[in-house]
């Protein structure tokens, strides 16, 4: 898989989630690692969502992983801090912030 092809993935299940009540500035950079491997970014700012491929330098967090693990947090398989507490998943940055990633991604558009 390349990076592009995982990218698109993660996007597709990134913009399925309901942000619109979501106040405030979070963003988020994502390391893939391994098959798929790349960089990119989440922004949510005042309810509307961005999924970029690109680095994001003023980045609140940081996570790394690999696309599976990333894939099934996009989907709401898997809960970030189990993966991290399992040490699939690196966070680095505010913690809080970080935290704040699960307030949107368990609110899936029907």
């Amino acid at each position: 898989m390349t990076f592009i092809e995982a990218f698109e993935a993660l996007k597709t299940d990134f913009v399925k989630h309901d942000v619109s009540q979501i106040p405030g500035h979070f963003a988020y950079q994502f390391n893939i690692t391994g098959d798929g491997e790349g960089t990119f970014y989440v922004e949510l700012k005042d309810g509307e969502l961005n999924v970029c491929p690109y680095d994001y330098h003023d980045r609140d967090a940081e996570f790394t992983a690999s696309f599976a693990i990333f894939r099934a947090m996009a989907r709401g398989e898997a809960d970030a801090v189990n993966e991290y507490l399992k040490g699939r998943l690196k966070v680095g940055g505010s913690i809080d912030k970080a935290l704040k990633l699960k307030e949107f991604i368990k609110k899936p558009k029907k």
